[in-house]
Formats: C-alpha cells, sequence, structure tokens
C-alpha cells in the first residue's frame, strides 16, 4: 500500500531543502520551522492535486516525510559523531 501517492513524492526533496534554508535563516525559529513545513507542504499538494482532502494529506504525508528524513539524518550523524569522541 502506498502511503505518499507517486504525483506528491517530488514534494519530499522539496520541502526538505526548504526546511534546510529555512534552518539556516536567523530570523525563522527552530520550533516553528515544522509547522512551515507543514503548511507549505499542504499548499504545494493543492497546487498539484487540486483543491481537495487527498491533495492535503498527501502534503501532510510528503512534510511529515522530510522532516522525519531531517531528523533521521541528525540522529545518525550525532550517534557517529558521539561514538568518534567516545574513542
Amino acid at each position: 500500500m502506498e502511503y505518499i501517492v507517486q504525483d506528491f513524492l517530488i514534494l519530499v526533496p522539496v520541502l526538505y531543502v526548504l526546511g534546510l534554508f529555512l534552518k539556516g535563516t536567523p530570523k525563522v525559529p527552530n520550533w516553528l520551522i515544522p509547522w512551515i513545513i507543514g503548511v507549505l507542504g499542504v499548499a504545494l499538494g493543492f497546487g498539484i492535486g487540486g483543491f481537495n482532502v487527498t491533495a492535503a494529506i498527501q502534503g501532510i504525508l510528503a512534510a511529515a516525510a522530510a522532516v522525519y528524513g531531517n531528523q533521521l539524518w541528525k540522529q545518525v550523524v550525532n550517534g557517529i559523531n558521539e561514538k568518534k569522541e567516545d574513542r
């Protein structure tokens, strides 16, 4: 079963990169970034799928995947760095 429809998969890397840009913006607090990514995901979902519930859900799923991917990457890198420091 597919959760993110193929047409909406492009949103995941787009939202990930937008999140990286937001992270580099000093005036945007970190706690706000996932909210912005979520809103952008829904808006871009509407742009791809039209104004309907399915497009909104797909946008939210893509935003969740982008934020999760970012957190997963950070945790892996932090874990590797911690192991290096323990040596």
